[in-house]
């Protein structure tokens, strides 16, 4: 299962989003810092689920992020969220 793949079972498990999509825009960033040769360092993710009702801008992309962590652990550098309920 290659960094989408797992983006997105970890977002689709802790969320159940109504829409998603995971971009890997790693070639955009190459010879950047993080990026590397094997790509996967670098996505967008626009993700929208009703468990994040109620929640504000900064606290969608603290859940997001959150629940991203082991990747971030393993070589993703860099992620752009777009999230809405």
């Amino acid at each position: 299962m290659n960094r989408s793949e797992r983006i997105r079972q970890i977002l689709t498990d802790a969320f159940q989003p109504a829409v998603l999509d995971v971009v890997d825009d790693s070639h955009k960033h190459a010879g950047h810092a993080g990026a590397r040769p094997e790509g996967e360092t670098h996505y967008t993710v626009v993700i929208s689920a009703p468990s994040f009702e109620g929640l504000s801008r900064v606290a969608r992309q603290r859940a997001v992020m959150d629940v991203l962590k082991p990747e971030f652990a393993t070589g993703l550098h860099a992620l752009s969220i777009k999230a809405s309920s």
